[in-house]
């Protein structure tokens, strides 16, 4: 039965997309079965694994609304074991089509359950909001990874997301908890980034993954060619910062049950 993980930040450019693809192409590197959730009406995470997603003719939008099935919308990759539900623009109109509906919050996680068994791992890429969609992402996964970037408003928001995490876990999905947070665009050359990396960790000691993401130019460009770091530039220092953070998850993964909850 997969695990599924939302990938969660309402702050917009801290890294969602990028740690979604790269995360899932170096899980699907050492042999688990990844499917990606493409939740973002920007179709980054499509775009970025290499889907012109002006050209798709169904698209999560459609498995929400109920249009198809989740077998219908699920695309292979370039990566072996790596698969992803694409987005496209018509997402946005899907909180508008949701909101009379019964059970709106569930409908993701009634849509996946068909495939749960055919995976290890499914990462769901929500928007940089706390609307509709994200809530669907977050009622439908086991944990939260949440991405930080090292930067001044780091924190700021931060306590919104758990608190809506919280009440979340309360009232719709018990089970739910948050797995950790992940430093991405970190600067070893700035006091900034480090100052941010020493206020995160004294806030949340043992949820803080001691991998961190730099912030690279390789690492930006990658999705213009519709790859991930492991595609476009294996021997970088970015991918291998993904590939540490691929094993840190794992063992985070096996040994979950031994970390304090954040909430």
């Amino acid at each position: 039965m997969a695990q599924i993980f939302a990938i969660v930040n309402q702050k917009g450019g801290v890294g969602k997309t990028t740690t979604t693809l790269n995360l899932g192409a170096y899980l699907s590197a050492c042999g688990k079965k990844v499917l990606m959730v493409d939740l973002d009406p920007q179709a980054n995470a499509t775009s970025g694994i290499g889907i012109d997603h002006q050209a798709l003719e169904q698209s999560v939008y459609d498995l929400l609304v109920g249009r198809v099935t989740i077998g219908q919308v699920i695309y292979k990759t370039s990566h072996d074991g790596l698969h992803i539900v694409p987005s496209n623009q018509a997402l946005a109109g899907a909180s508008v089509e949701l909101v009379s509906e019964q059970n709106r919050e569930f409908k993701l996680a009634q849509a996946l359950e068909p495939v749960r068994t055919e995976y290890d791992f499914i990462l769901v890429d929500c928007p940089p909001s706390l609307g509709l969609l994200t809530l669907n992402g977050l009622v439908a996964a086991d944990r939260v990874l949440i991405p930080i970037q090292a930067e001044y408003y780091a924190l700021e928001g931060l306590g919104q997301l758990l608190n809506t995490i919280r009440l979340v876990k309360e009232n719709l999905r018990p089970e739910l908890d948050v797995f950790g947070a992940l430093i991405t665009m970190y600067d070893s050359r700035t006091r900034l980034s480090k100052d941010v990396m020493t206020e995160l960790y004294r806030h949340f000691p043992d949820k803080i993954f001691r991998s961190v993401i730099p912030r690279s130019v390789r690492l930006a460009e990658a999705p213009s060619f519709g790859q991930t770091i492991l595609g476009y530039a294996p021997d970088s220092k970015a991918a291998r910062s993904y590939e540490r953070l691929r094993d840190e998850f794992l063992v985070r993964f096996d040994e979950g049950a031994l970390v304090p909850s954040m909430l």
